[in-house]
């Protein structure tokens, strides 16, 4: 596998309003390495982030990987019960024309989660609200019972990762399933070029490649960090722990999947079971 020219890490964002101007926690953050060395952007909005990485893909001459803090897939079963698909990309479809996203970050992220649950016919698989939202179909804590549902609560690199988050949970502390919301829509636009894929559900022998990350298998090396905003140290340790692996020819065990459902609509977060090796390449 050839070695990538660039790598860009991204923490992702589902806040409904633009993030303060001076450089802040839990906002949009991208780390970028390269031959150059490692540096840090931070942004204001999700639009803004988008339209700057549209235009690095379209500038790339080289081979690209980016990196995003967010699932991009569901377990097994629930693409085809909203879409009568079975696959992630379509789920990305589906919320790209039902999910409102402004240039202010503004975004219906929570009604749009229990329009989906109303669909399915119960206060379920999508769970966490502000209390001051109505949404009699979205349950403001966890209450929901996935057997009964036919889902699962967990995608199957969660349960390697039990640290991660499930990707159901739109609120309150760790919870990145508003992200996914937000960011799926995001992942189909930037896939819709030429040379681009997304990683595991396409062969990541592209120009460009998009695949999910989870900043927290570098723990360690982040708490170690001496920057005074963690969002920035998770990209800048993570980019450069990829770049790196890439550059030494160690990347393609990182990109190995069980494959089935995974490679088709539950994703896969790329270092997972690797963590020993991100670490030592952080360093």
């Amino acid at each position: 596998m050839r070695p990538f020219d660039q790598v860009i890490v991204a923490d992702w964002s589902a806040s409904g309003s633009l993030s303060p101007a001076r450089p802040s926690a839990n906002a949009i953050w991208l780390g970028i390495s390269d031959a150059s060395g490692t540096q840090t952007r931070y942004f204001r909005s999700r639009s803004e982030a988008e339209s700057h990485l549209t235009a690095t893909i379209g500038d790339t001459r080289g081979r690209l990987l980016i990196g995003f803090d967010f699932p991009m897939g569901y377990p097994a079963g629930f693409a085809a019960r909203l879409t009568g698909v079975p696959q992630a990309h379509a789920v990305w479809s589906w919320l790209a024309q039902n999910l409102i996203d402004g240039p202010d970050n503004r975004n219906t992220r929570f009604e749009t989660a229990a329009r989906i649950n109303a669909r399915l016919g119960s206060a379920g698989p999508f769970w966490g609200r502000p209390r001051s939202l109505a949404l009699p179909a979205l349950p403001e804590t966890k209450a929901v019972d996935y057997p009964a549902l036919g889902l699962a609560e967990r995608r199957q690199v969660e349960t390697l990762v039990p640290r991660a988050q499930p990707v159901w949970k739109l609120y309150t502390t760790g919870a990145g399933g508003g992200q996914g919301l937000v960011g799926q829509p995001m992942i189909q636009r930037l896939a819709a070029g030429n040379g681009v894929a997304v990683w595991p559900f396409d062969t990541p022998d592209t120009a460009v490649v998009l695949a999910e990350v989870y900043p927290s298998l570098l723990a360690r090396a982040v708490a170690a960090d001496p920057a005074p905003i963690k969002d920035e140290a998770q990209v800048r340790l993570l980019s450069r722990a990829l770049w790196r692996l890439s550059q030494a020819g160690q990347i393609a065990p990182l990109l190995a999947t069980p494959g089935g459902a995974v490679t088709t609509e539950e994703g896969w977060i790329l270092g997972a079971g690797h963590g020993a090796a991100l670490e030592a390449a952080a360093r």
